[in-house]
């Protein structure tokens, strides 16, 4: 788990850094600053292996606070202004996300990280990935989902949506799309759409450049008919 702090003297722009951090599997909130000082007394006590910083703000920038922080936290500056992305990383920061940024320019940026972490700790830097089943959030519960009862999955925007067989409501959790994947076995999984990744062992029909699942018609995307094609003729009799 990778410990974070978020400063910011904008309410919303830290606000939003802060749902981000929350969404995101394997970091931890420690605390919100909109003042930079109070970040300085706090950090003083406590150990944090990730900072989210704005630069430009009243009483010390972020540039300055990277400044006179010991060496140990990891810095992600995050403003409005390309001018001082070269000055960023002189201080050796990690990334320089510019605003307004993206979740998925968000993860990207954390990604960094944890293999900076993982490189520091000795750690390797890939796990053997898990062929059977992950865990998701949803209903402030974590639940188990086996990789064999999937049908299909639909994104919707920053949620996705997981449609279980034999069950009537599908799982919903705050994620997206695009992160999902990355935790799907490639050979059992594939991406149709820019909404839907499917199930390859469930589909049973398919009609007119659909995937058919009961009453539900999934259309495959024009950027993944190709691809979609060639596993069906590596599989047509």
């Amino acid at each position: 788990m990778i410990t974070v702090v978020a400063i910011d003297d904008e309410p919303l722009a830290l606000r939003l850094i802060v749902e981000y951090i929350e969404k995101t599997p394997g970091l931890k909130l420690l605390d919100k600053f909109e003042n930079p000082l109070e970040a300085i007394g706090f950090l003083s006590d406590t150990s944090v292996d990730l900072i989210f910083i704005d630069i430009q703000m009243p009483d010390l920038t972020g540039i300055e606070f990277t400044r006179i922080m010991e060496k140990g936290p990891k810095v992600i500056f995050t403003t409005a202004f390309e001018k001082y992305a070269l000055e960023g990383f002189r201080l050796d920061i990690v990334d320089y996300l510019l605003k307004p940024f993206s979740y998925d320019e968000f993860l990207k940026a954390v990604q960094k990280v944890t293999r900076l972490i993982k490189l520091e700790k000795g750690a390797p830097d890939r796990v053997e990935a898990n062929e059977e089943f992950l865990f998701l959030k949803s209903d402030y519960k974590i639940k188990r989902i086996n990789f064999n009862d999937i049908l299909y999955i639909e994104g919707l925007k920053d949620y996705v949506k997981v449609y279980i067989q034999n069950t009537p409501k599908p799982v919903l959790s705050l994620s997206s799309l695009k992160l999902l994947e990355t935790k799907l076995p490639e050979t059992r999984f594939m991406r149709v759409h820019r909404s839907f990744i499917v199930n390859l062992q469930k589909i049973d029909t398919i009609e007119r450049s659909r995937i058919v699942f009961g009453k539900t018609y999934i259309p495959v995307g024009d950027q993944y008919k190709e691809k979609f094609q060639e596993y069906l003729n590596k599989n047509f009799l």
